[in-house]
């Protein structure tokens, strides 16, 4: 029973994207509940107002030139504001970003953008970034580059099919996530 609270608090935690604290796994569960909750209360009020500011960023770029905003993006601010701005444009407008970006700092961005997103900027880019996005994502962040593939096309996903080293077909696969994907993938392979 203590393996489900501590996955439950896993997963209610995971937008965090940092490791959960052993002590709160130690607390009962109606306790990490009321942390979680205080956790999400904490972080909406010191974020109120960022979603303003991201849709406002995204209607202001629109209209200085990808060669003086690509730049000062990269220079000046951190890929997961980059991301929230990304997050308040059309995938059109994202896509036209992203072909741009210098690789790594595009997939530190793609870390904070939605899956399904991601997968739609990635079915626009251009075909050579899209390769080297994939890539790069699958030798340093495979299992988020296997989350984005769930919504993949199958043009796309072929790429990824091409460049991903998946588990031997002994392995047990059947508590993974990814376990859709992987067998797509295994097929195209």
């Amino acid at each position: 029973m203590n393996e489900r609270h501590m996955s439950d608090l896993e997963q209610s935690l995971a937008w965090t994207n940092l490791p959960v604290p052993d002590v709160l796994h130690q607390l009962p569960s109606h306790q990490q509940v009321q942390v979680v909750s205080w956790a999400n209360s904490l972080v909406n009020h010191k974020t109120e107002g960022f979603d303003d500011l991201y849709s406002a960023i995204s209607m202001i770029v629109k209209y200085i030139p990808h060669f003086m905003v690509i730049p000062l993006m990269v220079e000046y601010i951190r890929p997961q504001i980059a991301a929230g701005v990304c997050s308040k444009m059309s995938v059109d407008q994202a896509t036209g970003y992203a072909n741009d970006l210098p690789l790594i700092y595009f997939s530190e961005v793609s870390q904070h953008i939605d899956a399904l997103m991601m997968a739609q900027i990635l079915e626009k880019m251009k075909k050579h970034h899209v390769e080297k996005f994939i890539h790069y994502e699958l030798q340093h962040n495979q299992s988020r580059m296997l989350e984005i593939a769930h919504h993949l096309n199958r043009h796309i996903l072929e790429i990824v099919a091409k460049h991903v080293t998946l588990p031997e077909h002994g392995y047990d696969n059947s508590a993974n996530p990814h376990k859709t994907v992987i067998e797509k993938i295994r097929m195209m392979q």
